[in-house]
């Protein structure tokens, strides 16, 4: 529906997955604890060495192929380096189910979705994170 708000979170990760054929359940789980406790949310003397379970922050996974693309010739990316939509779903419901389990402030967008994603980067920090 449009306009509709599917995910938000204050202070956090937003965290766009893509998901790629060699990927698994256990890839996913890694990637989890990865994301709960890497420390990039500055402490008191403004050091990053706080994480997302440490300031009890949002985690809002999005899915998004396109991270999959093959980019290194040509003027058009290739979506063939990305896993098939099926497959991907299927890790993507089950980082949410996971992440839901370990914390307790989970959202995510939905997945195959045209979506409106709006973020506001404190920092800015952005990182690339590969299991």
């Amino acid at each position: 529906m449009a306009g509709e708000t599917v995910g938000a979170i204050d202070q956090g990760l937003l965290v766009l997955v893509g998901v790629e054929p060699g990927d698994d359940e256990a890839k996913a789980d890694k990637l989890l604890k990865r994301l709960l406790d890497y420390r990039v949310f500055n402490d008191p003397a403004g050091r990053m060495n706080l994480s997302l379970r440490d300031i009890d922050g949002g985690l809002l996974l999005v899915s998004q192929f396109t991270l999959a693309a093959d980019t290194r010739k040509g003027l058009r990316p290739g979506f063939s380096t990305a896993a098939a939509p099926e497959q991907a779903a299927a890790l993507y419901d089950h980082l949410l189910q996971r992440a839901g389990a370990l914390h307790s402030r989970v959202a995510s967008g939905r997945f195959g979705a045209d979506m409106q994603v709006h973020l506001v980067n404190d920092g800015p920090v952005t990182f690339l994170l590969e299991i």
